[in-house]
Protein backbone atom coordinates (compact mmCIF):
# COMPACT_ATOMS: atom_id res chain seq x y z
CA UNK A 1 0.00 0.00 0.00
CA UNK A 2 2.63 2.38 0.69
CA UNK A 3 4.20 1.69 -3.05
CA UNK A 4 0.65 2.59 -4.39
CA UNK A 5 0.33 5.58 -2.11
CA UNK A 6 4.00 6.88 -3.59
CA UNK A 7 2.81 6.19 -7.24
CA UNK A 8 -0.41 8.54 -6.77
CA UNK A 9 1.18 11.42 -5.70
CA UNK A 10 4.24 11.11 -8.26
CA UNK A 11 1.49 10.62 -10.74
CA UNK A 12 -0.12 13.66 -9.51
CA UNK A 13 3.20 15.52 -9.28
CA UNK A 14 3.98 14.66 -12.60
CA UNK A 15 0.36 15.41 -14.02
CA UNK A 16 -0.09 18.73 -12.43
CA UNK A 17 3.66 20.43 -12.62
CA UNK A 18 4.03 20.55 -15.88
CA UNK A 19 0.49 22.19 -16.80
CA UNK A 20 1.52 24.55 -14.15
CA UNK A 21 4.86 25.27 -15.42
CA UNK A 22 3.47 26.18 -18.70
CA UNK A 23 0.92 28.58 -17.11
CA UNK A 24 3.55 29.96 -14.86
CA UNK A 25 5.60 30.58 -18.24
CA UNK A 26 3.04 31.94 -20.52
CA UNK A 27 1.62 34.31 -17.46
CA UNK A 28 5.41 35.78 -16.63
CA UNK A 29 5.63 36.50 -20.62
CA UNK A 30 2.31 38.39 -20.90
CA UNK A 31 3.60 40.13 -17.33
CA UNK A 32 6.87 41.32 -19.28
CA UNK A 33 5.42 42.25 -22.35
CA UNK A 34 2.57 44.06 -20.46
CA UNK A 35 5.14 45.84 -18.28
CA UNK A 36 7.65 46.50 -21.62
CA UNK A 37 6.00 49.98 -22.43
CA UNK A 38 6.20 51.07 -18.81
CA UNK A 39 7.06 54.92 -18.37
CA UNK A 40 9.24 53.83 -15.63
CA UNK A 41 11.94 53.31 -18.28
CA UNK A 42 11.13 56.53 -20.28
CA UNK A 43 10.73 58.99 -17.14
CA UNK A 44 14.53 57.76 -15.62
CA UNK A 45 15.36 58.20 -19.37
CA UNK A 46 14.00 61.33 -19.40
CA UNK A 47 15.08 62.95 -15.63
CA UNK A 48 18.62 61.39 -16.21
CA UNK A 49 18.47 63.88 -19.77
CA UNK A 50 17.19 67.07 -17.76
CA UNK A 51 19.87 66.62 -15.29
CA UNK A 52 22.74 66.66 -18.04
CA UNK A 53 21.01 69.58 -19.77
CA UNK A 54 20.90 71.49 -16.78
CA UNK A 55 24.24 70.64 -16.12
CA UNK A 56 25.61 71.59 -19.60
CA UNK A 57 23.72 74.57 -19.69
CA UNK A 58 24.79 76.01 -16.10
CA UNK A 59 28.43 75.56 -16.94
CA UNK A 60 28.00 77.37 -20.07
CA UNK A 61 26.30 80.18 -18.22
CA UNK A 62 28.90 79.95 -15.60
CA UNK A 63 31.45 80.15 -18.40
CA UNK A 64 30.03 83.24 -20.37
CA UNK A 65 29.64 85.20 -17.00
CA UNK A 66 33.16 84.52 -16.03
CA UNK A 67 34.22 86.39 -19.31
CA UNK A 68 32.22 89.00 -18.84
CA UNK A 69 33.49 89.20 -15.43
CA UNK A 70 37.07 89.48 -17.19
CA UNK A 71 36.00 92.14 -19.70
CA UNK A 72 34.86 94.12 -16.99
CA UNK A 73 31.22 94.07 -18.69
CA UNK A 74 29.53 94.00 -15.26
CA UNK A 75 29.36 95.99 -12.87
CA UNK A 76 29.95 94.27 -9.52
CA UNK A 77 27.90 95.14 -6.41
CA UNK A 78 29.92 95.96 -3.10
CA UNK A 79 29.50 94.71 0.29
CA UNK A 80 31.80 96.60 2.80
CA UNK A 81 33.07 94.99 5.42
CA UNK A 82 31.93 97.62 7.78
CA UNK A 83 28.72 96.90 6.92
CA UNK A 84 28.80 93.30 7.50
CA UNK A 85 25.27 92.88 9.74
CA UNK A 86 23.43 93.72 6.54
CA UNK A 87 24.97 91.32 4.41
CA UNK A 88 22.47 88.58 3.38
CA UNK A 89 23.04 84.96 4.26
CA UNK A 90 24.71 83.55 1.77
CA UNK A 91 27.22 86.54 1.90
CA UNK A 92 28.25 85.96 5.14
CA UNK A 93 28.71 82.38 4.31
CA UNK A 94 30.82 82.81 1.52
CA UNK A 95 33.04 85.52 3.56
CA UNK A 96 33.61 82.87 6.51
CA UNK A 97 34.48 80.34 4.42
CA UNK A 98 38.23 79.73 2.69
CA UNK A 99 36.67 79.92 -1.05
CA UNK A 100 38.35 82.87 -3.58
CA UNK A 101 35.15 81.96 -5.31
CA UNK A 102 31.23 80.79 -5.87
CA UNK A 103 28.89 80.55 -8.17
CA UNK A 104 25.09 80.07 -6.91
CA UNK A 105 21.58 79.89 -8.73
CA UNK A 106 19.65 83.17 -7.11
CA UNK A 107 16.89 85.13 -7.58
CA UNK A 108 12.75 84.12 -7.05
CA UNK A 109 12.42 80.78 -9.37
CA UNK A 110 16.73 80.53 -9.66
CA UNK A 111 16.79 81.93 -13.10
CA UNK A 112 20.34 84.49 -12.18
CA UNK A 113 23.59 83.09 -12.19
CA UNK A 114 25.47 84.86 -8.98
CA UNK A 115 29.49 84.85 -8.34
CA UNK A 116 30.81 86.02 -5.20
CA UNK A 117 34.46 86.94 -5.37
CA UNK A 118 37.08 88.57 -2.53
CA UNK A 119 38.03 92.05 -3.05
CA UNK A 120 40.45 92.58 0.39
CA UNK A 121 37.97 92.75 3.25
CA UNK A 122 34.91 93.41 0.85
CA UNK A 123 32.83 91.04 -1.13
CA UNK A 124 31.57 91.41 -4.77
CA UNK A 125 28.71 90.37 -6.22
CA UNK A 126 28.45 89.55 -10.13
CA UNK A 127 24.86 88.53 -11.21
CA UNK A 128 23.40 87.20 -14.54
CA UNK A 129 19.83 86.30 -16.18
CA UNK A 130 19.63 83.01 -16.74
CA UNK A 131 17.60 84.13 -20.01
CA UNK A 132 14.50 82.65 -18.47
CA UNK A 133 15.68 79.52 -17.43
CA UNK A 134 14.26 78.85 -13.53
CA UNK A 135 16.42 76.17 -12.35
CA UNK A 136 14.82 75.71 -8.94
CA UNK A 137 11.43 74.36 -11.04
CA UNK A 138 14.05 72.42 -13.11
CA UNK A 139 15.37 71.32 -9.75
CA UNK A 140 11.87 69.92 -8.48
CA UNK A 141 10.90 68.14 -11.55
CA UNK A 142 14.30 66.14 -11.24
CA UNK A 143 14.04 65.57 -7.97
CA UNK A 144 10.15 64.67 -8.48
CA UNK A 145 11.11 62.89 -11.26
CA UNK A 146 14.06 60.82 -9.23
CA UNK A 147 11.73 60.32 -6.74
CA UNK A 148 8.85 58.47 -8.65
CA UNK A 149 11.58 56.67 -10.83
CA UNK A 150 12.73 55.58 -7.19
CA UNK A 151 9.60 54.11 -6.02
CA UNK A 152 8.65 52.24 -9.28
CA UNK A 153 12.33 50.14 -8.81
CA UNK A 154 12.03 49.90 -5.16
CA UNK A 155 8.43 48.60 -5.71
CA UNK A 156 9.75 46.12 -8.87
CA UNK A 157 6.62 45.77 -10.67
CA UNK A 158 7.31 42.67 -12.30
CA UNK A 159 9.06 41.36 -9.52
CA UNK A 160 5.86 41.71 -7.34
CA UNK A 161 3.49 40.08 -10.27
CA UNK A 162 5.63 37.02 -10.48
CA UNK A 163 5.92 36.72 -6.94
CA UNK A 164 1.80 37.07 -6.48
CA UNK A 165 1.19 34.85 -9.31
CA UNK A 166 4.00 31.98 -8.03
CA UNK A 167 2.05 32.32 -4.51
CA UNK A 168 -1.37 32.38 -6.39
CA UNK A 169 -0.28 29.60 -8.00
CA UNK A 170 1.73 27.28 -5.32
CA UNK A 171 -1.04 27.80 -2.90
CA UNK A 172 -4.26 25.95 -4.26
CA UNK A 173 -1.43 23.07 -5.61
CA UNK A 174 0.22 22.18 -2.37
CA UNK A 175 -3.94 22.03 -1.04
CA UNK A 176 -4.05 19.87 -3.14
CA UNK A 177 -1.82 17.82 -2.83
CA UNK A 178 -2.02 17.97 1.19
CA UNK A 179 -5.52 16.67 0.25
CA UNK A 180 -4.64 13.94 -2.11
CA UNK A 181 -1.83 12.94 0.02
CA UNK A 182 -4.70 12.70 2.97
CA UNK A 183 -7.19 11.34 0.61
CA UNK A 184 -4.65 8.68 -0.56
CA UNK A 185 -4.19 7.69 3.19
CA UNK A 186 -7.32 7.60 3.98
CA UNK A 187 -8.61 5.07 1.24
CA UNK A 188 -5.35 3.19 1.47
CA UNK A 189 -6.18 2.73 5.30
CA UNK A 190 -9.50 1.88 4.50
CA UNK A 191 -8.44 -0.59 1.87
CA UNK A 192 -5.89 -1.96 3.87
CA UNK A 193 -7.99 -2.54 6.33
CA UNK A 194 -10.35 -4.23 4.03
CA UNK A 195 -8.02 -6.47 2.30
CA UNK A 196 -6.49 -7.50 6.07
CA UNK A 197 -10.40 -8.30 6.93
CA UNK A 198 -11.33 -10.09 3.55
CA UNK A 199 -7.83 -12.32 3.55
CA UNK A 200 -8.40 -12.85 7.31
CA UNK A 201 -12.08 -14.57 6.40
CA UNK A 202 -10.44 -16.05 3.35
CA UNK A 203 -8.17 -17.84 5.31
CA UNK A 204 -10.44 -18.82 8.11
CA UNK A 205 -13.23 -19.96 5.30
CA UNK A 206 -9.86 -22.19 3.72
CA UNK A 207 -9.29 -23.34 7.51
CA UNK A 208 -13.28 -24.83 7.56
CA UNK A 209 -13.00 -26.12 4.10
CA UNK A 210 -9.95 -28.02 4.85
CA UNK A 211 -11.13 -29.10 8.46
CA UNK A 212 -14.34 -30.32 6.01
CA UNK A 213 -12.66 -31.77 3.88
CA UNK A 214 -10.64 -34.10 6.70
CA UNK A 215 -14.01 -34.43 8.54
CA UNK A 216 -15.52 -35.86 5.50
CA UNK A 217 -12.55 -38.09 4.92
CA UNK A 218 -12.73 -39.44 8.57
CA UNK A 219 -16.67 -39.74 8.46
CA UNK A 220 -16.11 -42.13 5.63
CA UNK A 221 -13.37 -43.92 7.88
CA UNK A 222 -15.46 -43.74 10.83
CA UNK A 223 -19.12 -45.21 8.62
CA UNK A 224 -17.06 -48.26 7.38
CA UNK A 225 -15.04 -49.05 10.52
CA UNK A 226 -18.58 -48.73 12.34
CA UNK A 227 -20.03 -50.91 9.88
CA UNK A 228 -17.56 -53.83 10.20
CA UNK A 229 -17.16 -53.55 13.69
CA UNK A 230 -20.95 -53.22 14.41
CA UNK A 231 -21.75 -56.53 12.02
CA UNK A 232 -18.56 -58.27 13.59
CA UNK A 233 -20.12 -57.08 17.54
CA UNK A 234 -23.47 -58.49 17.33
CA UNK A 235 -22.45 -62.05 16.80
CA UNK A 236 -20.34 -61.44 19.62
CA UNK A 237 -22.89 -60.28 22.12
CA UNK A 238 -25.65 -62.91 21.39
CA UNK A 239 -23.78 -65.97 21.77
CA UNK A 240 -22.07 -64.71 25.21
CA UNK A 241 -25.69 -63.79 25.97
CA UNK A 242 -26.86 -67.33 25.08
CA UNK A 243 -24.05 -68.61 27.10
CA UNK A 244 -24.81 -66.58 30.02
CA UNK A 245 -28.07 -68.19 30.08
CA UNK A 246 -27.65 -71.65 30.03
CA UNK A 247 -24.75 -71.15 33.04
CA UNK A 248 -27.16 -69.06 35.10
CA UNK A 249 -27.89 -71.55 37.57
CA UNK A 250 -24.70 -71.57 38.79
CA UNK A 251 -23.42 -67.37 38.72
CA UNK A 252 -19.58 -68.44 40.23
CA UNK A 253 -18.87 -70.57 37.60
CA UNK A 254 -15.87 -69.28 35.46
CA UNK A 255 -17.93 -69.34 32.55
CA UNK A 256 -20.76 -67.40 33.62
CA UNK A 257 -18.26 -64.89 34.97
CA UNK A 258 -16.71 -64.88 31.23
CA UNK A 259 -19.55 -64.60 29.40
CA UNK A 260 -20.72 -61.73 31.91
CA UNK A 261 -17.31 -60.02 31.23
CA UNK A 262 -17.22 -60.50 27.47
CA UNK A 263 -21.20 -58.79 27.56
CA UNK A 264 -19.98 -55.66 29.11
CA UNK A 265 -16.62 -55.87 27.15
CA UNK A 266 -18.86 -56.02 23.33
CA UNK A 267 -21.57 -53.14 25.48
CA UNK A 268 -18.97 -51.00 25.86
CA UNK A 269 -17.25 -50.94 22.26
CA UNK A 270 -20.93 -50.89 20.69
CA UNK A 271 -21.34 -47.90 22.47
CA UNK A 272 -18.39 -46.66 20.86
CA UNK A 273 -19.43 -47.75 17.31
CA UNK A 274 -22.60 -45.69 17.65
CA UNK A 275 -20.17 -42.86 18.91
CA UNK A 276 -18.33 -43.60 15.45
CA UNK A 277 -21.95 -43.87 13.65
CA UNK A 278 -23.03 -40.29 15.38
CA UNK A 279 -19.90 -38.91 14.28
CA UNK A 280 -20.03 -40.08 10.91
CA UNK A 281 -24.02 -38.63 10.68
CA UNK A 282 -24.99 -35.78 8.54
CA UNK A 283 -27.89 -34.42 10.93
CA UNK A 284 -29.97 -32.13 9.34
CA UNK A 285 -29.48 -28.04 9.74
CA UNK A 286 -32.32 -25.84 10.26
CA UNK A 287 -30.56 -21.84 10.82
CA UNK A 288 -32.91 -19.90 13.21
CA UNK A 289 -32.49 -16.66 14.94
CA UNK A 290 -31.65 -18.31 18.92
CA UNK A 291 -30.81 -15.54 22.16
CA UNK A 292 -27.39 -17.06 22.63
CA UNK A 293 -27.54 -15.58 26.35
CA UNK A 294 -30.48 -17.37 26.91
CA UNK A 295 -29.41 -21.01 25.79
CA UNK A 296 -26.24 -20.26 27.95
CA UNK A 297 -28.32 -19.93 31.23
CA UNK A 298 -30.33 -23.32 29.98
CA UNK A 299 -26.94 -24.93 29.92
CA UNK A 300 -25.41 -23.81 32.84
CA UNK A 301 -28.41 -24.55 34.80
CA UNK A 302 -28.20 -28.10 33.25
CA UNK A 303 -25.02 -28.81 34.33
CA UNK A 304 -25.01 -27.42 38.04
CA UNK A 305 -26.97 -30.00 38.91
CA UNK A 306 -24.68 -32.67 37.27
CA UNK A 307 -21.36 -30.84 38.66
CA UNK A 308 -22.86 -29.34 41.91
CA UNK A 309 -19.09 -29.03 43.20
CA UNK A 310 -18.04 -26.68 40.61
CA UNK A 311 -18.77 -22.69 40.51
CA UNK A 312 -19.94 -20.87 37.38
CA UNK A 313 -20.15 -17.42 36.27
CA UNK A 314 -21.88 -16.17 33.54
CA UNK A 315 -20.76 -13.01 32.01
CA UNK A 316 -23.54 -11.67 29.42
CA UNK A 317 -24.48 -8.73 27.64
CA UNK A 318 -27.29 -6.44 28.87
CA UNK A 319 -29.49 -6.72 25.79
CA UNK A 320 -30.42 -10.20 23.94
CA UNK A 321 -27.63 -11.01 21.83
CA UNK A 322 -29.22 -13.41 18.65
CA UNK A 323 -27.88 -15.41 16.32
CA UNK A 324 -28.01 -17.35 13.58
CA UNK A 325 -27.87 -21.20 14.37
CA UNK A 326 -29.36 -24.54 14.52
CA UNK A 327 -30.66 -24.68 18.23
CA UNK A 328 -29.99 -28.63 18.90
CA UNK A 329 -26.39 -28.40 17.13
CA UNK A 330 -25.95 -25.47 19.33
CA UNK A 331 -26.90 -27.02 22.58
CA UNK A 332 -25.10 -29.90 21.81
CA UNK A 333 -21.91 -27.75 20.85
CA UNK A 334 -22.24 -25.74 24.14
CA UNK A 335 -22.73 -28.63 26.63
CA UNK A 336 -19.88 -30.41 25.40
CA UNK A 337 -17.89 -27.57 26.19
CA UNK A 338 -19.25 -26.93 29.62
CA UNK A 339 -19.27 -30.51 30.51
CA UNK A 340 -15.70 -31.04 29.03
CA UNK A 341 -14.96 -27.58 31.50
CA UNK A 342 -16.23 -28.82 34.42
CA UNK A 343 -14.65 -32.13 34.39
CA UNK A 344 -11.35 -30.16 34.04
CA UNK A 345 -11.63 -28.03 36.59
CA UNK A 346 -12.98 -30.74 39.26
CA UNK A 347 -14.31 -29.93 42.52
CA UNK A 348 -13.87 -26.24 44.13
CA UNK A 349 -13.16 -25.48 40.64
CA UNK A 350 -14.28 -22.41 38.66
CA UNK A 351 -16.23 -22.13 35.30
CA UNK A 352 -16.22 -18.61 33.60
CA UNK A 353 -19.21 -18.21 30.70
CA UNK A 354 -18.96 -14.94 28.66
CA UNK A 355 -20.77 -14.03 26.05
CA UNK A 356 -20.13 -10.56 23.86
CA UNK A 357 -20.91 -9.31 20.43
CA UNK A 358 -18.17 -8.92 18.58
CA UNK A 359 -18.06 -6.80 14.74
CA UNK A 360 -17.95 -10.30 13.03
CA UNK A 361 -20.95 -11.91 15.10
CA UNK A 362 -21.20 -12.96 18.49
CA UNK A 363 -18.08 -14.66 20.57
CA UNK A 364 -19.30 -17.59 23.36
CA UNK A 365 -16.28 -18.32 25.12
CA UNK A 366 -15.73 -20.90 28.06
CA UNK A 367 -12.52 -21.07 30.59
CA UNK A 368 -12.06 -23.45 33.35
CA UNK A 369 -9.41 -23.37 36.10
CA UNK A 370 -8.05 -26.56 35.75
CA UNK A 371 -4.76 -27.60 34.36
CA UNK A 372 -5.26 -26.61 30.90
CA UNK A 373 -3.72 -28.45 27.64
CA UNK A 374 -0.28 -29.66 26.90
CA UNK A 375 1.72 -28.71 24.03
CA UNK A 376 0.46 -31.87 22.09
CA UNK A 377 -3.00 -31.48 22.82
CA UNK A 378 -3.32 -27.66 21.76
CA UNK A 379 -1.65 -29.24 18.22
CA UNK A 380 -4.48 -31.87 17.90
CA UNK A 381 -7.18 -30.73 20.63
CA UNK A 382 -9.69 -30.72 17.57
CA UNK A 383 -8.65 -34.43 15.63
CA UNK A 384 -11.01 -36.55 15.86
CA UNK A 385 -9.84 -40.26 17.31
CA UNK A 386 -7.94 -38.37 20.12
CA UNK A 387 -8.53 -38.21 23.38
CA UNK A 388 -6.74 -36.41 26.13
CA UNK A 389 -8.67 -37.43 29.37
CA UNK A 390 -9.32 -40.82 30.61
CA UNK A 391 -12.22 -42.70 29.44
CA UNK A 392 -13.10 -40.06 26.57
CA UNK A 393 -13.14 -41.57 23.26
CA UNK A 394 -11.89 -38.22 21.27
CA UNK A 395 -15.09 -37.24 19.05
CA UNK A 396 -16.45 -34.63 21.37
CA UNK A 397 -14.20 -31.90 20.15
CA UNK A 398 -14.43 -32.69 16.73
CA UNK A 399 -18.45 -33.39 16.56
CA UNK A 400 -18.66 -29.60 18.42
CA UNK A 401 -16.41 -27.97 15.93
CA UNK A 402 -17.95 -29.71 12.84
CA UNK A 403 -21.84 -28.73 14.50
CA UNK A 404 -20.26 -25.12 15.08
CA UNK A 405 -19.41 -24.97 11.09
CA UNK A 406 -22.35 -26.68 10.25
CA UNK A 407 -24.14 -23.36 12.02
CA UNK A 408 -22.03 -21.06 10.14
CA UNK A 409 -19.40 -20.32 12.50
CA UNK A 410 -15.92 -21.96 14.37
CA UNK A 411 -14.28 -22.34 17.45
CA UNK A 412 -10.82 -21.85 18.56
CA UNK A 413 -8.74 -21.91 21.65
CA UNK A 414 -7.58 -18.52 23.24
CA UNK A 415 -5.39 -17.68 26.64
CA UNK A 416 -7.70 -18.96 29.08
CA UNK A 417 -8.67 -16.27 32.01
CA UNK A 418 -8.71 -19.03 35.13
CA UNK A 419 -5.40 -20.59 34.31
CA UNK A 420 -6.68 -23.43 32.74
CA UNK A 421 -8.32 -24.31 28.74
CA UNK A 422 -10.60 -21.61 27.53
CA UNK A 423 -12.24 -22.59 23.74
CA UNK A 424 -14.44 -19.51 22.42
CA UNK A 425 -17.12 -19.88 19.87
CA UNK A 426 -17.74 -17.56 17.10
CA UNK A 427 -21.49 -17.70 15.82
CA UNK A 428 -22.84 -15.19 13.03
CA UNK A 429 -25.10 -12.60 14.16
CA UNK A 430 -28.98 -12.94 13.32
CA UNK A 431 -29.99 -10.43 10.39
Amino acid sequence: MTRIRRRLVAIFVIGTAVPLLLTLWAANSLIDRSLRYSSTLELDQLSRTLEQTARIYYLSQRQALTEAIAAKRIEPKIFTASRRDTWPAEVQDFADSHESERFMVAGRAGDTLVCLKRDGGHILQYSQSLGGVQFDAVRRQYTRARRLVEDAQARDLRRGFRSTLLLLAAIPWCAALAILIYSVHRVTTVATQAYNRMAADLQQSRERLLYLARLESWQALARKTAHEVKNSLTPIRLTMEELASRYSHSQHSFEHQASEIIVQEVNSLERRVRAFSDFAAEPPVELRPLDAAALLKERVGFLRTAHPEVSYELKLPPRATHVLADEDLLKAVLTNLLENAAEAAGPRGHVLVVSAPEPKGVAIEVHDSGPGLSEQALATVFEPTISFKRGGMGLGLSIARKSAVLCGGDIMLVKGELGGAAFRVLLRPAA
